[in-house]
């Protein structure tokens, strides 16, 4: 639903008329304290009106956000977000699952320290470019990966640049991964 704050508004102010109504006389007749009553009442109502709304609206953001965040979590596929410097700054269930960690633990996590050595050289290549030239075509790289727990499996990677902006502070990586070693055997 798109703000209109001046159509929402005017809209708010007449149903606190309504409500005022006949609470008090025309405050074209009345005295300078009657009608100053009667704005306030109206200014009240449109406040009690608006906060309301408020409230409504707070609770539908934060159930699609429960949403998003069960949906970003049960998906069948890692996602991640890794800043400039290689961080791992935010990871959904699977990804945590795929790579054998607790999301708990991420701090100081490079990414690169789960890539197999002899792939380490195609991600610094495609992290490197995706970074220097502001890379907006999405990247696909297959890796070999090193889990937590020291096992190795093969991932496809998808890469996808975000440059800085009102709602991203730095730029980073988005990164889809799905395990391609039960489908390369099948």
């Amino acid at each position: 639903m798109k703000w209109d704050g001046f159509e929402r508004r005017r809209n708010l102010r007449i149903k606190a008329e309504e409500l005022v109504g006949n609470l008090l006389q025309d405050s074209q007749s009345s005295q300078p304290a009657e009608a100053l009553l009667h704005q306030l009442l109206v200014h009240k109502i449109e406040l009690e009106l608006q906060n309301a709304e408020l409230q409504k609206t707070h609770l539908a953001l934060e159930t699609a956000r429960e949403r998003f965040k069960n949906l970003y979590n049960l998906a069948p596929v890692g996602f991640m977000a890794i800043n400039r410097d290689e961080l791992i700054t935010e990871i959904n269930q699977t990804g945590c699952n795929l790579l054998g960690i607790d999301a708990n633990k991420l701090n100081n996590l490079r990414f690169s320290s789960f890539v197999a050595n002899e792939d380490r050289d195609n991600w610094y290549r495609l992290f490197r470019q995706m970074f220097h030239t502001f890379g907006a075509d999405k990247q696909r790289i297959d890796l070999q990966m090193i889990r937590g727990d020291g096992w190795n499996f093969k991932v496809h990677l998808i890469c996808v640049f975000l440059a800085a902006s009102e709602t991203i502070s730095t730029p980073i990586l988005r990164l889809a991964f799905t395990d391609i070693a039960d489908a390369s055997s099948g």
